[in-house]
């Protein structure tokens, strides 16, 4: 038997039957109550009953933190360029992700109505979680993040044209914009057509983003 990840789970809007789940990833230090009251801001139609599934990271120590141990979905070595993380570890935790998924599927939600967001590190996560899943999915949201391992991930063929929404602040000085934007040109060159989304913010969400998040959501679930 799998052992999921821990997670806060909220069905939305309430009262309905779930036939979609979106799995949402936090970043760094955080943990999976940390996007939960966002679910609430979503203005979903009615018909569209959707189980959020926050998951908790694990705690292990993180390089850049002095070795410090804290929730992460994988060690990130140094700050400097693209980034140096430990690959094998983002590739652990998106396959806790399918674990995940697979619990959806079971739980009566078919893989395409399964949608994969993050934030930040839980974005990096996302994306390899979403592009290497054997069954086609709804789509993937990343948010002020980063595709670091965009060169070795072996992209399923079910997952070619996948719906992506990229969301990224212009002053953001945890993850500068110009690794969102490199993020959007390397799935452009695996002939994906991303939507690319900027807001005058630092590493954060803004109102404006959420309305985004939403109008994306309702094209692609609805």
């Amino acid at each position: 038997m799998a052992q999921y990840l821990p997670a806060v789970e909220l069905e939305w809007p309430t009262g309905t039957e779930v036939n979609t789940s979106v799995i949402w990833l936090h970043g760094l230090g955080a943990d999976g109550n940390d996007f939960a009251p966002l679910a609430r801001q979503l203005d979903l139609p009615a018909p569209l009953g959707v189980r959020f599934v926050f998951p908790h990271a694990p705690s292990i120590p993180v390089t850049i933190n002095n070795g410090y141990v804290m929730p992460a979905w994988y060690d990130i070595l140094s700050m400097d360029g693209s980034r140096h993380i430990d690959v094998s570890q983002i590739e652990y935790s998106a396959g806790c992700v399918h674990d995940l998924i697979k619990r959806e599927v079971e739980r009566g939600v078919h893989p395409s109505r399964i949608l994969i967001a993050g934030f930040s590190q839980g974005g990096a996560v996302a994306y390899q979680a979403a592009l290497t899943y054997p069954d086609r999915l709804a789509g993937i949201v990343a948010l002020s993040t980063y595709f670091p391992t965009e060169k070795s991930v072996e992209v399923d063929h079910v997952q070619a044209k996948l719906p992506i929404l990229i969301c990224h602040g212009s002053l953001d000085p945890v993850v500068p914009e110009s690794l969102g934007l490199a993020a959007k040109e390397a799935l452009e060159r695996r002939k994906f057509q991303p939507e690319y989304k900027c807001y005058p913010m630092e590493h954060q969400v803004c109102p404006e983003e959420v309305i985004d998040i939403n109008d994306f959501f309702k094209k692609i679930l609805s």
